[in-house]
């Protein structure tokens, strides 16, 4: 009995319905558990660790005790420091929309998209390191070799497009965020199921190795077209007698997908057909928020074109500032950190936000951003800046059948840890499944002898309160 087989008739036989939608190309509604509300996800991820006082959770009595001792005890030890004294945010909370939610000015475009958003307050993470984090964010482990969320989310929901990956990820520009691309890995599922990177910023070469170099007159349409009939014939032979090796059938699918790539990337990544206005929204232009408006809108268009999953890096791997530090990681100086990643997020994820419910999107696209953990409500030592906390940090949904508008859980007085209704990564993948018409709990890969799954064992389930 091949594996195929055995997939459809052991346990409840989603495994060989999602494999099934896979090897179709294409989407399969009876293979979800009840009616999505969702039909993709755009994830923003910023690695680092965003401020959650410096962002979306309003701590007024943090700026009552601005100076005073955090741990006048002298018992605590952050992460990487001893706390300094307390540090309120650098930039003025307001209240907006009718919902109310308070959101910092480092924020001002954003804060007009409140009403469609769902905060979480009250995240905590395993971990204050930032590569466990980044893999317990996008995998619900610490640990590297488990699949990520989009992964997951393919293996289960397949494919919309024939022509594009089910599965995109877009890194930031200056490099791959803590952990790289085992971020977006598919760990024990078929390899098939990871995801493809997108230079965002290279419309000639948006694929690395997708076309021959500039100049190269070696290989024709024509030949090409020859060759690429020759290579089915070989590849099916191969296959033949090798039906359980999934990395040979994803290198197949992978070879024959950059064939249909050829056509569709540049199709996807070229922006001439875009309106001004569209260019303007996103800021394309700008050489600071530019790159990243690029990416946001890349996003758009996969997304209305049948991407299942994409996801969007707001920042790269964590090394020491030069004029500024390369993500979240704001150490030494939280303006000047911030300052400039809160610009570049704000102009990209409003534009996002303002042209995916001007296109009637938003109804059906689950948007979804974080970050890997928060940071101190204290200064580090006598420094501008804010050590990990793994205790406390703010997240946000928008669309997709999320309650609009709305805030879960809380921290305490100072944003120092969640202690209203704490929740994990697990929770909120849970409650993303669910939006995409899928039971967590039946999503599973037997592996380890156990049946693993991307909410694990120790979470709390869907959360309720955030469903519209």
């Amino acid at each position: 009995m091949n594996r195929r087989h055995f997939l459809h008739t052991a346990g409840t036989g989603f495994g060989g319905m999602a494999l099934s939608t896979l090897l179709a190309g294409k989407s399969d509604a009876a293979a979800t558990h009840f009616s999505p509300k969702a039909k993709r996800v755009i994830q923003i991820f910023c690695p680092g660790g965003w401020s959650q006082v410096d962002t979306f959770d309003y701590k007024p009595e943090l700026k009552k005790r601005a100076g005073q001792p955090f741990d006048p005890g002298g018992e605590l030890q952050f992460f990487a420091s001893k706390p300094g004294n307390c540090l309120p945010s650098q930039w003025e909370f307001r209240q907006h929309g009718e919902s109310g939610r308070w959101v910092s000015g480092l924020f001002p475009r954003l804060a007009a998209c409140v009403d469609d958003m769902a905060f979480v307050y009250s995240m905590k993470s395993t971990t204050a390191l930032h590569g466990p984090g980044c893999f317990m964010a996008n995998t619900g482990h610490t640990l590297p070799g488990f699949p990520s969320m989009g992964a997951w989310v393919t293996y289960g929901l397949g494919s919309e497009s024939e022509n594009l990956p089910a599965f995109v990820v877009l890194p930031d520009p200056r490099g791959l965020p803590p952990g790289g691309m085992i971020n977006w890995g598919a760990g024990f599922l078929p390899a098939v199921h990871q995801a493809t990177t997108l230079d965002a910023n290279n419309a000639a070469q948006p694929i690395a190795d997708l076309f021959p170099p500039q100049g190269f007159d070696g290989v024709t349409p024509q030949r090409d077209a020859a060759g690429l009939g020759f290579l089915e014939k070989i590849n099916h032979l191969h296959r033949e007698s090798r039906s359980g090796n999934s990395e040979l059938e994803a290198r197949i699918s992978a070879y024959e997908m950059a064939a249909r790539l050829q056509l569709s990337a540049p199709e996807v990544t070229e922006l001439a057909g875009e309106s001004e206005l569209t260019r303007k929204l996103y800021a394309i232009d700008h050489p600071e928020t530019g790159p990243f408006g690029r990416q946001c809108l890349l996003a758009r268009r996969m997304a209305e074109r049948g991407v299942r999953f994409v996801q969007i890096y707001c920042g790269a791997e964590n090394t020491t500032a030069k004029k500024i530090r390369p993500n979240w990681d704001s150490h030494e100086d939280i303006v000047r950190d911030h300052g400039y990643w809160g610009e570049v997020l704000d102009t990209g994820v409003s534009a996002l936000m303002i042209d995916l419910k001007a296109r009637g999107m938003l109804e059906d696209t689950l948007v979804i951003c974080t970050s890997e953990f928060g940071r101190q409500p204290a200064a580090q030592g006598a420094n501008r800046g804010r050590d990990h906390n793994a205790g406390a940090f703010t997240t946000w949904m928008a669309g997709g059948g999320i309650k609009a508008g709305t805030g879960y859980g809380s921290t305490d007085e100072l944003g120092f840890e969640a202690v209203e209704k704490a929740i994990h990564s697990w929770e909120l993948h849970a409650t993303a499944l669910h939006l995409l018409g899928i039971d967590h709990e039946k999503l599973s890969w037997y592996h380890n002898g156990l049946e693993q799954r991307l909410t694990g064992f120790e979470g709390k389930g869907v959360v309720r309160e955030l469903l519209g």
